[in-house]
């Protein structure tokens, strides 16, 4: 191990860290917002964008993440639209995350028991409000693992995006060991930098679903 070049090599790091923490927020935020939508359009069977809806999904779930970016990145721009490769793997990012998303908050949603739901009508709360004051929160509890299983999902195949030049992590990884051949420095760095990015949501995301459980049960 050649400890001088790894401790020069730490800003490249640092600076693609960064990259790929923006990479990752407007990914998982995004996933969220479209995702909630999509959640209650599944669950409640609502027409007639319930076929659209699980169309997307499974199309979304059951293809590869890097083919999506090839698409969006590759494929588009013969068709006139041309985004550039940052752009590319937040839109990849969340139509992957979305979906998983969706999935997670619809089966919170459809775990609300039903006598909660007549409850809100019969104190006189209109369907709006009984989803807003009363499913929404219940489903929200019951999501807090998955949401936090997701949100580390997403965070990590921010890898996928230095197929397209973006310089995350994996792409200054890459671009050492080809420039310059110090594969152990750079493979180091890598897991280190992802350790130090993820461990902490890890954590966090314990703690969310500890805190659920706990209120849950009146702990």
């Amino acid at each position: 191990m050649n400890w001088p070049y790894l401790i020069d090599a730490i800003p490249k790091f640092v600076d693609a860290a960064k990259l790929t923490l923006e990479l990752s927020a407007y990914g998982i935020v995004l996933s969220l917002l479209f995702g909630l939508p999509v959640a209650v359009v599944t669950a409640y069977r609502i027409r007639p964008f319930y076929a659209l809806a699980r169309t997307y999904i499974e199309l979304s779930r059951n293809t590869p993440l890097l083919i999506q970016l090839f698409f969006l990145y590759y494929g588009l721009p013969k068709m006139g639209i041309k985004w550039d490769g940052f752009t590319c793997g937040v839109i990849a990012l969340v139509f992957l995350g979305a979906s998983y998303m969706a999935e997670a908050i619809r089966a919170g949603i459809l775990a609300v028991p039903k006598g909660q739901i007549e409850a809100g009508k019969a104190i006189g709360l209109n369907r709006f409000q009984v989803f807003r004051y009363v499913e929404l929160p219940q489903a929200w509890a019951v999501t807090v693992p998955a949401i936090g299983a997701n949100v580390l999902f997403l965070m990590k195949e921010t890898s996928i995006v230095s197929a397209v030049g973006i310089a995350e992590l994996l792409f200054v990884t890459k671009d050492i060991i080809g420039m310059d051949y110090k594969t152990n420095e750079a493979l180091f760095l890598l897991f280190a930098s992802y350790l130090i990015i993820l461990l902490p949501v890890s954590l966090l995301a314990r703690w969310a679903e500890n805190r659920v459980r706990s209120a849950k049960y009146g702990v």
